[in-house]
């Protein structure tokens, strides 16, 4: 496998955020595809000729935790302070071109690759995910659906946190003392309970129930958003699945394999309507009646991922979105077309569930797909 430039990222502050971004990552600094759009938007108002100006734009838009400190600074110093002027000192200036390269399967880039002379091009390799954060997936290749799979699958997909009835320990003062722990501390002080010790109720991750439109409208999404609903229900428990075309089908047990190509190939062997017609309504009705209502939707975040087409009643839609919005915490709807300029929700089944909806965002790319995580921990 070698490389071969990418030609499309002609805009140098892109250019130059994307390369640091993968640098950080090396580094071990968690550095997400929305830092590096904003350390992007940052470099396009602060320009890269001065080094204080592009330093914090760095720190604030892709720093997150203070121990990242350390190695963020010692990334920036050798990627952007890395050429010695003439006069000895070093020069504050980003590198003067930065070749770009991603993973390719072409035998002539090799020849090319093993020519290639030794310049002042500093050569930096990145994820092919950077590269496709913001393009549709409709537009993707086989190829380019392979590498957004495994990058779906380092994102942490859960639900948002709920109080349990099972109590933790805490060091701050509370009305539940642990007396279990009390006793055994006064132990050590010959029976005076010197230190004293007290429990508050724990949080855990609400249950996470996933609605996937099947149906032939999405199906240059579907494909892409399986995966997605894959990584979720392989990478934490209390995740449900299901496909809705012109039947509702469970598809938990097909995507829990680990092997994501088993995963998927159980999954599209189960589903026997695929790219078929839609009927979101009686899709619904069939989730509530056998799974939903009876205790799988209580207090969980429930996700569709459709974009509103519907051959059904919208009344019927209209009704089972109610009746689920009842028992779930949240009913969040993702939308592939919603980042269309001048979108307006006028299919009969996207205007009649809207109004039951809690969240309504963007599912087209991987960017949109982080996006969602963030909205799916919120509290």
């Amino acid at each position: 496998m070698t490389s071969r430039p990418v030609a499309a990222l002609d805009d140098r502050a892109s250019r130059v955020a994307v390369a640091f971004a993968r640098v950080l990552r090396g580094a071990g600094v968690a550095t997400p595809v929305s830092s590096v759009v904003s350390f992007t938007d940052a470099l396009g108002v602060v320009g890269l000729g001065e080094r204080d100006g592009v330093y914090w734009s760095a720190r604030a838009t892709l720093v997150r935790r203070p121990e990242d400190v350390e190695p963020f600074d010692r990334a920036f110093a050798v990627f952007f302070d890395h050429r010695p002027s003439p006069d000895g000192d070093d020069e504050h200036a980003p590198p003067e071109e930065i070749q770009l390269l991603v993973d390719s399967d072409d035998p002539d880039d090799e020849d090319r690759a093993g020519t290639r002379e030794a310049d002042d091009t500093v050569e930096l390799r990145f994820s092919l995910a950077e590269v496709l954060a913001h393009r549709d997936f409709a537009e993707y290749t086989d190829a380019e659906l392979e590498d957004a799979h495994r990058w779906m699958a380092r994102l942490r997909v859960t639900a948002s946190p709920r109080r349990s009835l099972r109590l933790a320990p805490t060091r701050r003062r509370s009305r539940r003392p642990d007396l279990r722990r009390t006793v055994r501390a006064a132990v050590r002080t010959q029976g005076d309970p010197l230190a004293r010790h007290y429990r508050k109720p724990s949080v855990k991750p609400r249950r996470l129930v996933l609605l996937l439109d099947i149906s032939g409208s999405m199906e240059p999404y579907a494909r892409a958003l399986l995966r997605f609903v894959q990584a979720a229900v392989a990478g934490r428990r209390r995740v449900e699945a299901f496909a809705m075309g012109t039947r509702l089908t469970r598809i938990t047990r097909e995507l829990a394999s680990h092997d994501p190509d088993l995963a998927l190939r159980r999954a599209t062997e189960r589903v026997v309507d695929w790219s078929g017609g839609t009927r979101l309504g009686r899709g619904l009705a069939d989730f509530n009646a056998q799974w939903g209502v009876r205790g799988m939707a209580r207090s969980a975040d429930v996700v569709v991922l459709s974009d509103g087409w519907d051959r059904g009643d919208p009344a019927e839609l209209a009704e089972q979105m109610q009746r689920l919005g009842r028992v779930a915490h949240r009913v969040i709807w993702v939308n592939p077309l919603k980042v269309t300029p001048g979108y307006a929700p006028l299919a009969r089944g996207m205007a009649a569930a809207l109004p039951y909806v809690d969240e309504f965002v963007e599912g087209h790319s991987l960017d949109a797909l982080e996006r969602l995580t963030e909205v799916l921990n919120r509290a």
